[in-house]
Protein backbone atom coordinates (compact mmCIF):
# COMPACT_ATOMS: atom_id res chain seq x y z
CA UNK A 1 0.00 0.00 0.00
CA UNK A 2 1.40 3.45 -1.02
CA UNK A 3 1.98 5.71 1.75
CA UNK A 4 -0.92 7.80 2.64
CA UNK A 5 1.00 10.65 3.70
CA UNK A 6 1.78 10.89 0.05
CA UNK A 7 -0.99 10.41 -1.30
CA UNK A 8 -2.99 13.76 -1.53
CA UNK A 9 -5.00 12.83 -4.72
CA UNK A 10 -8.53 13.06 -2.23
CA UNK A 11 -6.70 16.50 -0.83
CA UNK A 12 -9.79 18.14 -2.91
CA UNK A 13 -13.21 19.67 -2.50
CA UNK A 14 -15.81 17.13 -3.31
CA UNK A 15 -17.44 18.93 -5.82
CA UNK A 16 -14.53 18.85 -8.03
CA UNK A 17 -15.11 15.17 -8.07
CA UNK A 18 -18.52 15.40 -8.83
CA UNK A 19 -17.98 17.68 -12.07
CA UNK A 20 -15.54 15.47 -13.33
CA UNK A 21 -17.84 12.82 -13.20
CA UNK A 22 -20.72 15.72 -14.98
CA UNK A 23 -17.81 15.54 -17.48
CA UNK A 24 -17.55 12.47 -18.69
CA UNK A 25 -20.99 11.79 -18.32
CA UNK A 26 -21.43 14.63 -20.54
CA UNK A 27 -18.13 13.33 -23.00
CA UNK A 28 -16.67 16.80 -21.89
CA UNK A 29 -12.96 16.17 -22.91
CA UNK A 30 -11.88 20.10 -24.03
CA UNK A 31 -8.99 21.67 -23.08
CA UNK A 32 -8.99 24.67 -21.12
CA UNK A 33 -6.78 26.79 -19.12
CA UNK A 34 -7.12 27.82 -15.64
CA UNK A 35 -5.31 30.26 -13.50
CA UNK A 36 -4.41 30.85 -10.18
CA UNK A 37 -4.58 34.44 -8.58
CA UNK A 38 -4.77 36.63 -5.91
CA UNK A 39 -6.59 39.44 -5.85
CA UNK A 40 -5.44 41.54 -2.63
CA UNK A 41 -1.69 42.02 -1.33
CA UNK A 42 -1.43 40.22 2.50
CA UNK A 43 -1.00 42.35 4.94
CA UNK A 44 -1.62 45.87 3.28
CA UNK A 45 1.62 45.33 1.63
CA UNK A 46 2.65 46.33 -1.91
CA UNK A 47 3.76 42.57 -2.92
CA UNK A 48 3.74 39.17 -2.28
CA UNK A 49 6.25 36.44 -2.59
CA UNK A 50 5.36 33.67 -4.32
CA UNK A 51 6.03 30.28 -2.44
CA UNK A 52 4.77 26.15 -2.87
CA UNK A 53 5.59 25.11 -6.45
CA UNK A 54 8.06 22.12 -5.42
CA UNK A 55 4.56 20.70 -3.33
CA UNK A 56 2.78 21.21 -6.25
CA UNK A 57 5.11 19.63 -8.73
CA UNK A 58 5.56 16.60 -5.81
CA UNK A 59 1.58 15.96 -6.33
CA UNK A 60 1.04 16.43 -9.54
CA UNK A 61 3.86 13.59 -9.95
CA UNK A 62 1.75 11.31 -7.60
CA UNK A 63 -1.14 12.24 -8.56
CA UNK A 64 -2.91 8.70 -8.72
CA UNK A 65 -6.22 6.85 -7.03
CA UNK A 66 -5.07 4.20 -5.20
CA UNK A 67 -7.71 1.11 -4.65
CA UNK A 68 -8.49 2.39 -1.58
CA UNK A 69 -9.47 5.71 -2.56
CA UNK A 70 -11.12 4.08 -5.43
CA UNK A 71 -13.23 2.08 -2.78
CA UNK A 72 -13.84 5.05 -0.08
CA UNK A 73 -15.47 6.87 -3.17
CA UNK A 74 -17.71 3.75 -4.17
CA UNK A 75 -18.66 3.70 -0.20
CA UNK A 76 -19.91 7.37 -1.19
CA UNK A 77 -23.07 5.91 -3.40
CA UNK A 78 -22.23 9.18 -5.81
CA UNK A 79 -19.66 7.89 -8.25
CA UNK A 80 -20.92 5.69 -11.03
CA UNK A 81 -18.66 2.47 -12.24
CA UNK A 82 -17.44 3.46 -15.04
CA UNK A 83 -16.07 7.20 -13.93
CA UNK A 84 -14.20 5.29 -11.19
CA UNK A 85 -12.65 2.41 -13.58
CA UNK A 86 -11.78 5.99 -15.68
CA UNK A 87 -10.16 7.45 -12.15
CA UNK A 88 -8.45 4.04 -11.89
CA UNK A 89 -5.84 4.67 -14.84
CA UNK A 90 -6.09 8.18 -14.13
CA UNK A 91 -3.06 10.41 -14.71
CA UNK A 92 -1.98 14.35 -15.21
CA UNK A 93 -1.47 14.86 -19.06
CA UNK A 94 -1.82 18.42 -19.32
CA UNK A 95 0.83 21.66 -19.14
CA UNK A 96 1.46 23.70 -15.84
CA UNK A 97 3.41 27.04 -15.85
CA UNK A 98 4.27 29.11 -12.71
CA UNK A 99 6.00 31.87 -11.58
CA UNK A 100 9.16 30.40 -9.81
CA UNK A 101 8.81 30.26 -6.00
CA UNK A 102 10.65 33.41 -4.33
CA UNK A 103 9.53 35.72 -7.11
CA UNK A 104 7.76 38.73 -5.99
CA UNK A 105 4.23 38.70 -7.30
CA UNK A 106 1.50 41.10 -7.46
CA UNK A 107 -2.50 40.97 -7.59
CA UNK A 108 -4.05 39.31 -10.53
CA UNK A 109 -1.45 38.25 -12.62
CA UNK A 110 -1.36 34.03 -13.04
CA UNK A 111 0.92 32.40 -10.38
CA UNK A 112 0.11 29.36 -11.68
CA UNK A 113 -1.55 28.49 -15.42
CA UNK A 114 -2.65 24.59 -16.22
CA UNK A 115 -3.60 23.71 -19.27
CA UNK A 116 -5.19 20.32 -19.28
CA UNK A 117 -8.20 18.26 -20.42
CA UNK A 118 -11.11 19.73 -18.50
CA UNK A 119 -11.08 16.75 -15.72
CA UNK A 120 -7.35 16.94 -14.97
CA UNK A 121 -7.74 20.79 -14.60
CA UNK A 122 -10.37 20.32 -12.68
CA UNK A 123 -9.42 18.02 -10.24
CA UNK A 124 -5.99 19.89 -9.41
CA UNK A 125 -7.45 22.86 -8.47
CA UNK A 126 -8.26 22.90 -4.95
CA UNK A 127 -4.32 20.99 -3.65
CA UNK A 128 -2.78 23.98 -6.05
CA UNK A 129 -5.02 26.55 -3.73
CA UNK A 130 -4.00 24.96 -0.82
CA UNK A 131 -0.29 24.71 -0.87
CA UNK A 132 0.32 28.15 -2.75
CA UNK A 133 -2.32 29.96 -0.64
CA UNK A 134 -0.76 28.58 2.68
CA UNK A 135 2.89 29.32 1.34
CA UNK A 136 3.02 32.29 -0.84
CA UNK A 137 1.01 33.55 2.82
CA UNK A 138 4.14 32.61 5.30
CA UNK A 139 6.43 34.12 3.17
CA UNK A 140 5.52 37.37 2.38
CA UNK A 141 4.70 37.59 6.18
CA UNK A 142 8.45 36.44 6.05
CA UNK A 143 9.91 38.71 3.93
CA UNK A 144 8.14 41.88 6.27
CA UNK A 145 9.28 40.46 9.32
CA UNK A 146 13.11 40.17 7.84
CA UNK A 147 12.87 43.96 6.35
CA UNK A 148 11.58 45.17 9.85
CA UNK A 149 14.47 43.23 11.32
CA UNK A 150 17.45 45.57 8.82
CA UNK A 151 19.50 42.83 8.19
CA UNK A 152 19.89 40.75 11.97
CA UNK A 153 19.00 37.53 11.62
CA UNK A 154 15.48 36.29 12.09
CA UNK A 155 14.59 32.69 13.51
CA UNK A 156 11.17 30.99 12.65
CA UNK A 157 10.42 29.79 16.07
CA UNK A 158 6.29 29.20 15.35
CA UNK A 159 6.03 24.69 15.24
CA UNK A 160 3.99 24.42 18.38
CA UNK A 161 1.50 27.51 17.85
CA UNK A 162 1.12 26.37 14.33
CA UNK A 163 -2.35 24.92 12.63
CA UNK A 164 -1.28 21.14 12.49
CA UNK A 165 2.47 19.76 11.63
CA UNK A 166 1.77 20.03 8.21
CA UNK A 167 1.33 24.16 8.59
CA UNK A 168 4.56 24.12 11.22
CA UNK A 169 6.67 22.00 8.01
CA UNK A 170 5.85 24.03 5.38
CA UNK A 171 5.44 27.26 6.73
CA UNK A 172 8.91 26.56 8.12
CA UNK A 173 9.79 25.89 4.82
CA UNK A 174 8.06 29.02 3.64
CA UNK A 175 9.27 31.30 6.50
CA UNK A 176 13.01 30.42 5.39
CA UNK A 177 12.15 31.40 1.75
CA UNK A 178 11.01 34.61 2.97
CA UNK A 179 14.54 35.66 4.47
CA UNK A 180 14.39 33.65 8.05
CA UNK A 181 18.31 32.42 8.58
CA UNK A 182 16.65 29.39 10.33
CA UNK A 183 14.05 26.94 11.89
CA UNK A 184 13.61 25.52 15.44
CA UNK A 185 11.83 22.62 13.84
CA UNK A 186 13.64 20.17 13.47
CA UNK A 187 11.50 18.09 11.05
CA UNK A 188 11.65 21.13 8.25
CA UNK A 189 15.52 21.11 8.74
CA UNK A 190 16.06 17.55 7.83
CA UNK A 191 13.53 17.52 4.96
CA UNK A 192 14.80 20.99 3.73
CA UNK A 193 18.51 21.20 4.67
CA UNK A 194 17.46 24.78 6.36
CA UNK A 195 19.74 25.39 9.30
CA UNK A 196 17.89 24.40 12.82
CA UNK A 197 18.33 27.02 15.57
CA UNK A 198 17.33 27.48 19.01
CA UNK A 199 18.17 28.08 23.14
CA UNK A 200 16.77 26.27 25.79
CA UNK A 201 13.24 27.04 27.94
CA UNK A 202 12.40 28.56 30.88
CA UNK A 203 12.21 25.04 32.12
CA UNK A 204 15.71 24.22 32.28
CA UNK A 205 16.45 26.88 34.44
CA UNK A 206 14.28 25.83 36.94
CA UNK A 207 15.23 22.23 37.02
CA UNK A 208 18.44 23.28 38.55
CA UNK A 209 19.22 24.20 42.22
CA UNK A 210 19.91 28.00 41.01
CA UNK A 211 20.53 30.25 37.52
CA UNK A 212 23.77 30.25 37.52
CA UNK A 213 24.33 26.44 37.44
CA UNK A 214 21.65 26.17 34.75
CA UNK A 215 23.54 28.88 32.84
CA UNK A 216 27.20 26.57 33.14
CA UNK A 217 25.88 23.23 32.68
CA UNK A 218 24.09 24.44 29.14
CA UNK A 219 27.62 26.17 28.17
CA UNK A 220 29.51 23.41 28.48
CA UNK A 221 27.30 21.40 26.83
CA UNK A 222 27.13 23.84 23.70
CA UNK A 223 29.85 26.18 23.96
CA UNK A 224 29.58 27.10 20.11
CA UNK A 225 26.06 27.86 20.55
CA UNK A 226 25.60 29.62 23.88
CA UNK A 227 22.77 31.39 23.80
CA UNK A 228 21.20 32.09 27.69
CA UNK A 229 17.90 32.93 28.31
CA UNK A 230 17.86 35.30 30.93
CA UNK A 231 14.24 36.26 31.81
CA UNK A 232 13.21 33.63 34.38
CA UNK A 233 13.41 35.35 37.56
CA UNK A 234 14.94 38.93 36.97
CA UNK A 235 16.93 39.80 33.51
CA UNK A 236 19.35 42.93 34.81
CA UNK A 237 19.09 41.34 38.85
CA UNK A 238 19.69 37.80 37.72
CA UNK A 239 20.12 36.97 34.52
CA UNK A 240 22.45 38.95 32.62
CA UNK A 241 24.90 38.69 35.72
CA UNK A 242 25.05 34.95 36.22
CA UNK A 243 25.65 34.84 31.96
CA UNK A 244 28.64 37.35 32.30
CA UNK A 245 29.79 35.04 35.19
CA UNK A 246 29.46 31.86 32.80
CA UNK A 247 30.69 34.15 29.93
CA UNK A 248 33.65 35.09 32.20
CA UNK A 249 34.43 31.46 33.58
CA UNK A 250 34.61 30.28 29.69
CA UNK A 251 36.87 32.81 28.38
CA UNK A 252 39.04 32.34 31.72
CA UNK A 253 39.09 28.14 30.54
CA UNK A 254 40.35 29.32 26.84
CA UNK A 255 36.88 28.57 25.72
CA UNK A 256 36.03 30.15 22.10
CA UNK A 257 33.16 32.32 22.49
CA UNK A 258 31.98 32.04 18.28
CA UNK A 259 28.39 32.23 18.84
CA UNK A 260 27.23 33.39 22.82
CA UNK A 261 24.60 35.70 24.30
CA UNK A 262 21.59 36.23 25.85
CA UNK A 263 17.99 35.71 24.95
CA UNK A 264 14.73 37.47 26.82
CA UNK A 265 11.68 36.44 26.38
CA UNK A 266 9.36 38.90 28.41
CA UNK A 267 9.06 42.28 29.63
CA UNK A 268 10.21 45.87 27.71
CA UNK A 269 12.63 44.95 25.44
CA UNK A 270 13.86 48.04 24.28
CA UNK A 271 14.67 48.50 28.07
CA UNK A 272 15.95 45.67 29.39
CA UNK A 273 18.06 45.21 25.89
CA UNK A 274 20.18 48.50 26.32
CA UNK A 275 20.72 48.11 29.79
CA UNK A 276 22.08 44.64 28.99
CA UNK A 277 24.04 45.43 26.09
CA UNK A 278 25.63 48.19 28.90
CA UNK A 279 26.46 45.14 31.31
CA UNK A 280 27.65 43.27 28.91
CA UNK A 281 30.12 45.47 26.95
CA UNK A 282 31.16 46.73 30.85
CA UNK A 283 32.44 43.19 30.59
CA UNK A 284 33.84 42.89 27.47
CA UNK A 285 31.41 40.93 25.29
CA UNK A 286 30.46 43.65 23.71
CA UNK A 287 29.82 41.19 20.70
CA UNK A 288 27.28 38.92 22.30
CA UNK A 289 24.17 38.00 20.75
CA UNK A 290 21.18 40.02 22.06
CA UNK A 291 18.29 37.92 21.10
CA UNK A 292 14.87 38.55 21.58
CA UNK A 293 11.87 36.52 21.15
CA UNK A 294 8.08 37.28 22.71
CA UNK A 295 5.01 37.86 20.60
CA UNK A 296 7.11 39.49 17.76
CA UNK A 297 6.19 40.86 14.16
CA UNK A 298 7.28 43.39 11.73
CA UNK A 299 5.61 46.36 13.65
CA UNK A 300 6.76 45.15 16.44
CA UNK A 301 10.36 44.86 15.76
CA UNK A 302 10.21 48.56 13.84
CA UNK A 303 9.23 49.87 16.65
CA UNK A 304 11.52 48.29 18.68
CA UNK A 305 14.54 49.64 15.92
CA UNK A 306 13.19 52.86 16.34
CA UNK A 307 13.92 52.83 19.51
CA UNK A 308 17.34 52.00 19.62
CA UNK A 309 16.85 48.53 20.80
CA UNK A 310 19.85 46.28 21.54
CA UNK A 311 18.78 43.60 19.96
CA UNK A 312 20.38 42.05 16.84
CA UNK A 313 18.66 38.25 16.78
CA UNK A 314 15.07 37.88 16.71
CA UNK A 315 13.02 34.88 17.15
CA UNK A 316 9.59 34.96 15.74
CA UNK A 317 6.89 32.62 16.04
CA UNK A 318 3.45 32.60 16.36
CA UNK A 319 2.43 36.15 14.65
CA UNK A 320 4.53 34.89 11.56
CA UNK A 321 3.74 31.10 11.90
CA UNK A 322 0.17 32.24 11.56
CA UNK A 323 0.61 35.93 9.86
CA UNK A 324 -1.74 36.73 12.48
CA UNK A 325 -2.60 39.95 11.23
CA UNK A 326 -3.53 38.83 8.14
CA UNK A 327 -4.26 34.79 8.27
CA UNK A 328 -5.26 33.93 4.39
CA UNK A 329 -3.73 34.72 1.03
CA UNK A 330 -6.88 34.37 -1.03
CA UNK A 331 -5.74 33.35 -4.10
CA UNK A 332 -8.23 31.57 -6.46
CA UNK A 333 -8.23 29.76 -9.69
CA UNK A 334 -10.28 30.79 -12.95
CA UNK A 335 -11.53 29.15 -15.85
CA UNK A 336 -10.20 31.76 -18.51
CA UNK A 337 -10.29 29.88 -21.71
CA UNK A 338 -11.82 26.59 -23.96
CA UNK A 339 -10.00 25.22 -26.65
CA UNK A 340 -11.99 24.92 -29.94
CA UNK A 341 -11.79 21.32 -30.91
CA UNK A 342 -11.95 22.05 -34.15
CA UNK A 343 -9.77 25.49 -34.52
CA UNK A 344 -7.34 24.16 -31.81
CA UNK A 345 -7.46 27.66 -30.90
CA UNK A 346 -8.26 29.00 -27.05
CA UNK A 347 -11.62 30.78 -27.12
CA UNK A 348 -11.28 33.92 -24.22
CA UNK A 349 -13.54 33.51 -21.28
CA UNK A 350 -14.62 35.55 -18.37
CA UNK A 351 -16.23 35.76 -14.91
CA UNK A 352 -18.55 38.84 -14.54
CA UNK A 353 -19.37 40.03 -11.44
CA UNK A 354 -21.34 42.75 -9.55
CA UNK A 355 -17.86 42.99 -7.88
CA UNK A 356 -15.61 44.93 -9.76
CA UNK A 357 -12.28 43.27 -8.64
CA UNK A 358 -14.01 39.59 -9.11
CA UNK A 359 -13.93 40.19 -12.78
CA UNK A 360 -11.46 37.85 -14.45
CA UNK A 361 -9.00 38.62 -16.83
CA UNK A 362 -9.89 36.06 -20.24
CA UNK A 363 -7.52 33.93 -22.84
CA UNK A 364 -4.77 32.32 -22.43
CA UNK A 365 -2.12 34.64 -20.33
CA UNK A 366 1.50 35.25 -19.67
CA UNK A 367 3.09 37.60 -17.27
CA UNK A 368 5.97 40.09 -18.42
CA UNK A 369 8.15 41.82 -16.13
CA UNK A 370 9.65 45.57 -16.87
CA UNK A 371 12.81 46.74 -15.09
CA UNK A 372 14.43 49.81 -15.45
CA UNK A 373 17.96 49.57 -16.63
CA UNK A 374 19.71 52.34 -14.67
CA UNK A 375 18.19 51.13 -11.41
CA UNK A 376 17.32 47.29 -11.89
CA UNK A 377 14.06 48.14 -9.99
CA UNK A 378 10.52 47.22 -11.37
CA UNK A 379 8.90 49.08 -13.82
CA UNK A 380 5.70 47.78 -14.23
CA UNK A 381 4.43 43.91 -14.63
CA UNK A 382 2.18 43.89 -17.98
CA UNK A 383 -0.03 40.99 -18.16
CA UNK A 384 -0.71 39.87 -22.13
CA UNK A 385 -1.68 36.97 -24.17
CA UNK A 386 0.07 33.81 -24.71
CA UNK A 387 1.52 34.91 -28.17
CA UNK A 388 2.53 38.40 -27.49
CA UNK A 389 6.10 39.36 -27.26
CA UNK A 390 7.71 42.55 -26.41
CA UNK A 391 10.66 44.13 -27.93
CA UNK A 392 12.35 46.21 -25.45
CA UNK A 393 14.09 48.38 -27.61
CA UNK A 394 10.18 49.50 -28.97
CA UNK A 395 8.26 52.24 -26.62
CA UNK A 396 5.42 50.86 -24.34
CA UNK A 397 2.47 52.51 -23.67
CA UNK A 398 1.03 51.39 -20.47
CA UNK A 399 -2.22 51.94 -18.83
CA UNK A 400 -4.05 51.23 -16.04
CA UNK A 401 -7.13 49.09 -16.70
CA UNK A 402 -10.08 50.60 -14.35
CA UNK A 403 -8.53 54.17 -14.72
CA UNK A 404 -7.45 53.99 -18.40
CA UNK A 405 -6.95 57.69 -18.20
CA UNK A 406 -3.94 56.97 -16.05
CA UNK A 407 -1.33 55.96 -18.61
CA UNK A 408 2.64 55.94 -18.48
CA UNK A 409 5.56 55.75 -21.51
CA UNK A 410 8.05 53.20 -21.15
CA UNK A 411 10.45 54.56 -23.64
CA UNK A 412 12.49 51.75 -26.12
CA UNK A 413 15.89 50.99 -24.97
CA UNK A 414 15.72 51.84 -21.45
CA UNK A 415 14.10 48.64 -19.74
CA UNK A 416 14.40 45.34 -19.91
CA UNK A 417 12.02 41.76 -19.93
CA UNK A 418 11.60 38.88 -18.38
CA UNK A 419 8.85 36.62 -18.42
CA UNK A 420 7.13 35.48 -15.16
CA UNK A 421 5.42 31.83 -16.17
CA UNK A 422 7.64 29.46 -16.64
CA UNK A 423 7.28 25.52 -17.77
CA UNK A 424 6.68 23.52 -15.03
CA UNK A 425 4.94 20.49 -16.56
CA UNK A 426 4.78 19.51 -20.66
CA UNK A 427 2.13 16.90 -21.34
CA UNK A 428 1.97 15.36 -17.92
CA UNK A 429 5.67 15.46 -17.53
CA UNK A 430 8.10 17.62 -14.92
CA UNK A 431 10.34 19.54 -16.95
CA UNK A 432 11.68 21.95 -13.92
CA UNK A 433 13.66 21.34 -11.19
CA UNK A 434 13.03 22.96 -7.96
CA UNK A 435 16.25 25.13 -6.43
CA UNK A 436 16.63 24.23 -2.85
CA UNK A 437 15.00 26.26 0.02
CA UNK A 438 18.58 27.90 0.57
CA UNK A 439 19.11 28.92 -3.29
CA UNK A 440 15.21 29.76 -3.18
CA UNK A 441 16.04 32.07 -0.17
CA UNK A 442 18.63 34.04 -2.32
CA UNK A 443 16.30 34.26 -5.02
CA UNK A 444 13.68 35.48 -2.77
CA UNK A 445 16.31 38.43 -1.41
CA UNK A 446 17.35 39.48 -4.84
CA UNK A 447 13.83 39.58 -6.09
CA UNK A 448 13.06 41.79 -3.05
CA UNK A 449 15.95 44.23 -3.93
CA UNK A 450 14.28 44.92 -7.40
CA UNK A 451 11.26 47.13 -5.40
CA UNK A 452 11.77 50.49 -4.66
CA UNK A 453 11.48 51.21 -0.41
CA UNK A 454 8.53 53.10 -1.37
CA UNK A 455 6.67 49.62 -1.82
CA UNK A 456 8.19 48.04 1.03
CA UNK A 457 6.93 50.01 3.24
CA UNK A 458 4.52 49.14 6.21
CA UNK A 459 2.48 52.34 6.30
CA UNK A 460 0.42 53.37 2.57
CA UNK A 461 3.03 51.25 0.49
CA UNK A 462 3.66 52.69 -2.87
CA UNK A 463 1.27 50.04 -5.37
CA UNK A 464 3.18 48.35 -8.67
CA UNK A 465 1.78 48.95 -11.91
CA UNK A 466 0.26 45.54 -13.57
CA UNK A 467 -1.39 46.71 -17.02
CA UNK A 468 -3.02 44.68 -19.26
CA UNK A 469 -1.61 44.81 -22.77
CA UNK A 470 -3.58 46.67 -25.41
CA UNK A 471 -4.49 43.28 -27.37
CA UNK A 472 -5.24 41.74 -23.95
CA UNK A 473 -7.36 44.84 -23.01
CA UNK A 474 -9.15 44.98 -26.12
CA UNK A 475 -10.50 41.21 -25.85
CA UNK A 476 -12.16 41.12 -22.26
CA UNK A 477 -13.75 44.73 -23.47
CA UNK A 478 -15.18 43.00 -25.76
CA UNK A 479 -16.37 40.14 -24.12
CA UNK A 480 -17.99 42.42 -21.02
CA UNK A 481 -19.83 44.09 -23.83
CA UNK A 482 -21.18 41.09 -24.64
CA UNK A 483 -22.05 39.65 -22.04
CA UNK A 484 -23.74 42.90 -20.37
CA UNK A 485 -25.73 43.17 -24.38
CA UNK A 486 -27.23 40.12 -23.76
CA UNK A 487 -28.29 40.50 -20.15
CA UNK A 488 -29.74 43.52 -21.22
CA UNK A 489 -31.75 41.84 -23.98
CA UNK A 490 -33.00 39.14 -21.28
CA UNK A 491 -34.30 42.35 -19.28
Amino acid sequence: MRNEANNLTLLTDLYELTMMQGYFISGARQKVVFDMFYRTNPCEGAFAICAGLEQVIEYIRNLRFSAEDIAYLRSLHMFQEDFLSYLENFRFSGDIYAIPEGTVIFPREPMVKVIAPIMEAQLVETAILNIMNHQSLIATKAARVCYAAKGDGVMEFGLRRAQGPDAGIYGARAAVIGGCVGTSNVLTGKMFDVPVLGTHAHSWIMSFPDEYTAFKTYAHLYPEACILLVDTYDVLKSGVPNAIRVFEEMREEGIPLKRYGIRIDSGDLAYLSKKAYRMLSAAGFDDAVISASSDLDEYLIASLKAQDAKINSWGVGTRLITSESNPAFGGVYKLSAVMDEETGEFIPKIKLSENTEKVTNPGNKTVFRLYGKSTGKIKADLICLADEKINPEETLIIFDPADTWKRTKVLGGTYEVRELLVPVFIEGQCVYTSPSVKELREICEREQATLWDESRRFENPQKVYVDLSQKLFDVRKELIEEMSAAKIEEI
